[in-house]
């Protein structure tokens, strides 16, 4: 988690956290997320909303239904 802005990191190992990085790196490269990551470029991101892929193409999603679990809270989720 080296790009955060938080103080979120895991207590990993430096072997696990090299293991990691080679993994999250390895899943951001695939096929699927780079049309994804593509897309979004194409649409444009705001500073109001989230942009969600469903099978059906892409909604936009407020931020505030986003984090709160769509006015369900964070804890049912």
């Amino acid at each position: 988690m080296k790009g955060t802005p938080f103080k979120l990191r895991q207590k990993l190992s430096p072997s696990a956290a090299r293991k990691k990085a080679a993994r999250d790196t390895a899943m951001a490269k695939t096929p699927a997320r780079k049309a994804k990551k593509a897309q979004n470029q194409r649409i444009g991101q705001r500073s109001d909303s989230d942009l969600h892929h469903t099978n059906s193409g892409v909604k936009r999603i407020s931020i505030k239904d986003n984090r709160g679990f769509y006015g369900r809270g964070t804890k049912k989720e």
